[in-house]
């Protein structure tokens, strides 16, 4: 998250890379997250930065059109715009450009209340919690919605807002929740994704059900690899002088 002043942390990415497209992709695959370093710890957003951001959609365009959102249209791309889109307002916002590389797509996960189906479930001995990963009629229970919210964790930045960040804000109990069953289930990389978000309500203010910062430090003591550790890292930046 920090390097030594003036770095040009993307550009010097693409420009040492033996394969310089597949660099590009990298790029266009981590998305918001390129930009943590200036959010968070003051790096210094170089205009080379910048540059590889922009080439990277030239190589790598989004669709022209954003896709409904479920249950209208698939999951997946849906997602996917969501990402480019926060991709494209932060280069627009750090390099002080006007108009965006990709579309803001329209809609946000939806949460509905599932206490009666969830008790239904306990009557019937069934445990009413779905595979992670796992998409159908039930996507708006809290344990789905927590996983899709997870999915958009890039989005948990500061400097980004729009409905997402608005749906995250009315069900701090609902990421809660499923922050702590995905790290039952000894799920990291979900539990790390979820609980960015609610790192970033802690930020701004927002009473949560739990303590963010334990829940921080055991992912970064029991969790591996570079995606959760960045996701970590991310979500202690967010914490400030409260993260360990």
């Amino acid at each position: 998250m920090r390097g030594v002043e003036g770095t040009a942390f993307v550009a010097e990415h693409v420009e040492r890379a033996d394969d310089p497209k597949a660099a590009l992709a990298g790029i266009r695959f981590l998305g918001a997250d390129a930009f943590a370093p200036h959010l968070l710890a003051d790096a210094v957003f170089h205009p080379d930065d910048a540059a590889a951001v922009t080439q990277s959609f030239a190589v790598f365009p989004p669709p022209v059109r954003t896709p409904d959102p479920p249950p209208a249209g698939p999951a997946e791309p849906w997602v996917a715009a969501w990402r480019d889109w926060a991709t494209a307002a932060l280069l627009a916002r750090l390099a002080g450009t006007a108009g965006l590389l990709a579309p803001r797509p329209s809609g946000a996960p939806v949460l509905t209340d599932r206490a009666d189906s969830a008790a239904a479930d306990a009557d019937s001995g069934s445990e009413g919690f779905p595979e992670t990963g796992a998409s159908g009629a039930s996507d708006t229970d809290w344990q789905h919605w927590s996983v899709r919210m997870g999915q958009l964790s890039p989005l948990a930045l500061p400097a980004l807002d729009g409905p997402v960040h608005a749906a995250a804000r009315a069900a701090p109990l609902a990421l809660a929740r499923g922050a702590t069953r995905a790290v039952l289930r000894r799920d990291f990389p979900t539990a790390a994704r979820i609980t960015r978000w609610l790192a970033l309500l802690h930020a701004e203010g927002v009473r949560l059900p739990l303590d963010p910062v334990p829940l921080v430090e055991h992912l970064r003591l029991h969790g591996g690899g570079p995606r959760l550790a960045l996701d970590v890292a991310i979500a202690r930046c967010l914490l400030g002088p409260e993260a360990p």
